[in-house]
């Protein structure tokens, strides 16, 4: 799989132990930065792997800040993302199998190294369960359609 990965300042070395564990299961990583400890704004970072995710350029993406707060916040901004704060591994298995979760987010200030590398395995090792869960996932989505702005010029397409 092809993962997207992104942090802030806060999450930088978080994300070294991520990227470690990814390329260690032999998925493709995408590091969307930061590359340093240097202060910086952690919605850019979640809007580009969020906007990964959602453009189908990854499979799924794992974003790390101070709490995981903010990155969860903002990647919940872009269509199509279901992103999920977890802080162990059975959170992330059930965003996953219940929740049909494509992004990871983790605080780094919360989780140590070791812990968030479980968190990840959890995460890519489940399964989108569907049946009633679909339903649910379906309805989420249904949310996010209704308070959508509309499309430049005001005019909706499509089926």
């Amino acid at each position: 799989m092809i993962i997207a990965v992104g942090c802030d300042h806060g999450g930088f070395d978080l994300k070294e132990a991520v990227i470690e564990v990814l390329r260690q299961e032999g998925h493709e990583v995408r590091d969307f930065g930061t590359m340093s400890r240097e202060s910086v704004d952690y919605p850019d970072f979640a809007r580009a792997v969020a906007a990964a995710v959602a453009a189908g350029e990854a499979d799924l993406g794992v974003l790390m800040c101070g709490t995981g707060i903010g990155v969860s916040i903002t990647a919940n901004k872009v269509p199509g993302i279901r992103a999920a704060l977890c802080a162990e591994p059975y959170s992330a298995r059930m965003a996953r199998q219940h929740n049909d979760a494509n992004v990871l987010c983790m605080g780094a200030r919360v989780v140590g190294p070791g812990l968030a590398q479980d968190i990840v395995r959890a995460f890519l090792t489940a399964r989108f369960e569907g049946g009633r869960h679909a339903r649910r996932v379906g309805k989420i989505r249904a949310i996010e359609l209704e308070f959508a702005p509309p499309p430049p010029g005001g005019r909706v397409t499509g089926g």
